[in-house]
């Protein structure tokens, strides 16, 4: 099993930043990789960013040039750093572990930007 924990939501004016932390613990070492993904109301839930164990990222489209993910692999934390946030980025953000057949996800955490 892995547990994956978040911080960092909140509330934030439109233009500003916010950075999140997810800390992974239990069975880690098959990790394939680690991303974010997030649920507006109404909206399916979808891929913001995702970092793989070799470093290989990507990004929503909507999000690229705007958020970065990085990972401190000696802490099991995986972040995403949100600059120039928009209202559309409105959403409870959740962080998503992968193994081969197997997905594990956060409680996750609420971003709301108001405009």
């Amino acid at each position: 099993q892995v547990q994956l924990v978040e911080s960092g939501g909140g509330l934030v004016q439109a233009g500003g930043s916010l950075r999140l932390s997810c800390v992974a613990s239990g069975i880690i070492f098959s990790i394939n990789g680690m991303g974010w993904y997030r649920q507006a109301p109404g909206k399916q839930r979808e891929l913001v960013a995702a970092i793989r164990t070799g470093g290989s990222t990507n990004y929503a489209d909507s999000v690229k040039g705007r958020f970065t993910i990085s990972r401190d692999s000696a802490k099991n934390t995986v972040y995403l750093q949100m600059n120039s946030l928009k209202p559309e980025d409105t959403a409870v953000y959740y962080c998503n572990a992968w193994k081969i057949t197997t997905d594990y996800w956060g409680q996750g955490t609420q971003v709301t930007v108001s405009s």
